[in-house]
């Protein structure tokens, strides 16, 4: 998408004309941003790292916490 520098707000707003979930490893997103104020769901995936490695194992959660996702909330996985 070349969104790769663009941070925070800015790339939760153009994710919600995009998209219907935004998934991450930022615990601080919560808290850096007011989520009700985007048309999208947050999902925070907590992992040891990011690494394909730690994450394997979450799948199955994950895919299990994006039945539940809806626009402006956010829901975790993980430790």
């Amino acid at each position: 998408m070349g969104w790769a520098t663009i941070k925070n707000g800015r790339l939760l707003a153009l994710a919600e004309g995009e998209f219907d979930v935004f998934v991450t490893v930022d615990r601080n997103l919560s808290f850096q941003q007011h989520l009700p104020k985007y048309n999208i769901a947050v999902l925070v995936i907590r992992s040891r790292s990011n690494r394909i490695d730690d994450l394997k194992s979450l799948v199955p959660a994950i895919l299990s916490a994006l039945k539940k996702c809806k626009a402006g909330r956010l829901v975790s996985v993980g430790a």
